[in-house]
């Protein structure tokens, strides 16, 4: 057995002569999802913003469109000139990631061209905490003989995870997301409507502790076009947020209340066409309702999905004794037409750190405390670089 004074030494050599293994050792951990198809799923990743910026600087660093990252944080898409409005630092945002799989790991890996003053910190800092400068440095071999040069284009790999977008048998959106300084598992789950177990569960985690600069995968419920006999497409929203489809011309929000989706056009796109439903003076989105001694006759122009340039819509006509149904109120006196619903907006000012952030859509219909039988035991919150580093100088001073 190793003596106390040789323990002492080691630990000296350790922390003086090998600042690099301490480095491996208390390196930040992220859920790792293996895979084995080359499909890619819906996912977001949680950005708080490092320092002020455009919508259009912060879409380009992650590879997206502006309005994809307007649509998903449910702010309205007719704003002027959305890509020069300017979001102050420790803004949280969400952005919409297409998580692939790639060599067996779900992840997302976009390129980024390397500025004149940047650094892999630097770099680290823009992506939020989201991926560190040892990985960065890792993936691209960055070192003396291949060194970090303005114009360069690298890769940045970004964590993600898919779980077949399923919660407890409820569609979900699954969210990569960094903790904070001043956080715990539990605030953590009480800020996104998530109990301890749950998210234990999802994560592989034996003991509900993290530290700052971990990323965990927090679910979201959400809309599914799977039941609506939609032409040919897919489409799966997170509670209280929006997605663009139909080549921009439709935006589709996801009512926290129902998990429904509600289609209506964009009206970011001109050339738009077959919005209107056919034989009525209805487009797509809106209600007409028509009140009678028995409630409310409702006949409502539902998007049906697309091919190409031309979009599908039906006219639904319905009966409600009450003028209310499936949470929607239908007891207005007249007809009611909504071709540019109003979007929910969140605020541009700075979120609260650590633990006071936007709800970013948890509703009612949110985390429970049951395990998720979608998530495959191999789901585990690893570290990014083996943890048996000390493990084996151990053995060599015994």
């Amino acid at each position: 057995m190793m003596r106390s004074n040789q323990l002492e030494q080691l630990l000296v050599f350790i922390f003086i002569l090998s600042p690099t293994l301490l480095v491996l050792v208390t390196h930040a951990k992220s859920t790792i999802e293996a895979c084995s198809s080359s499909d890619s799923c819906t996912s977001l990743l949680s950005y708080i913003v490092p320092w002020e910026s455009k919508f259009s600087e912060i879409a380009y660093r992650f590879q997206v469109n502006v309005f994809d990252v307007l649509a998903a944080n449910s702010i309205n898409l007719t704003i002027p000139s959305p890509g020069n409005q300017i979001l102050q630092a420790k803004s949280l945002l969400k952005i919409p990631n297409s998580c692939a799989c790639v060599d067996g790991i779900r992840r997302s890996i976009i390129a980024y061209t390397v500025k004149a003053a940047d650094s892999l910190d630097l770099i680290s800092q823009g992506y939020g905490g989201l991926v560190s400068a040892e990985q960065i440095r890792t993936m691209n071999r960055i070192g003396p003989e291949n060194p970090l040069t303005s114009g360069q284009s690298i890769m940045i790999q970004l964590p993600c995870t898919c779980f077949n977008n399923t919660n407890n048998g409820v569609a979900s959106v699954y969210m990569s997301y960094v903790v904070q300084s001043g956080e715990s598992f539990s605030s953590i789950g009480r800020e996104f409507g998530a109990t301890l177990m749950e998210l234990a569960s999802i994560n592989g985690l034996d003991q509900p502790r993290v530290d700052p600069g971990d990323i965990l995968a927090i679910p979201f419920s959400a809309c599914s076009s799977a039941n609506l006999n939609w032409y040919n497409e897919s489409l799966i929203v997170p509670n209280g947020s929006t997605a663009l489809t139909a080549n921009d011309c439709i935006t589709c929000f996801c009512r926290p209340s129902s998990l429904k989706l509600h289609c209506s056009p964009s009206g970011i796109v001109a050339s738009c066409s077959h919005l209107q439903c056919k034989e009525s003076d209805l487009f797509i989105g809106d209600v007409s309702i028509q009140q009678n001694a028995l409630g409310c006759n409702v006949s409502t122009c539902l998007y049906r999905g697309h091919n190409g340039r031309k979009i599908f819509r039906s006219l639904e006509n319905s009966t409600h004794a009450n003028c209310s149904a499936d949470g929607e109120d239908y007891s207005a006196g007249s007809p009611e037409q909504s071709p540019n619903p109003i979007v929910p907006c969140i605020s541009l000012s700075p979120s609260p750190l650590p633990s006071s952030h936007p709800p970013m859509g948890v509703s009612a219909y949110g985390p429970t405390s049951t395990h998720n039988p979608n998530i495959p035991n191999y789901s585990t919150l690893l570290t990014h670089a083996p943890s048996y580093s000390l493990l084996v100088v151990l053995f060599f001073f015994l």
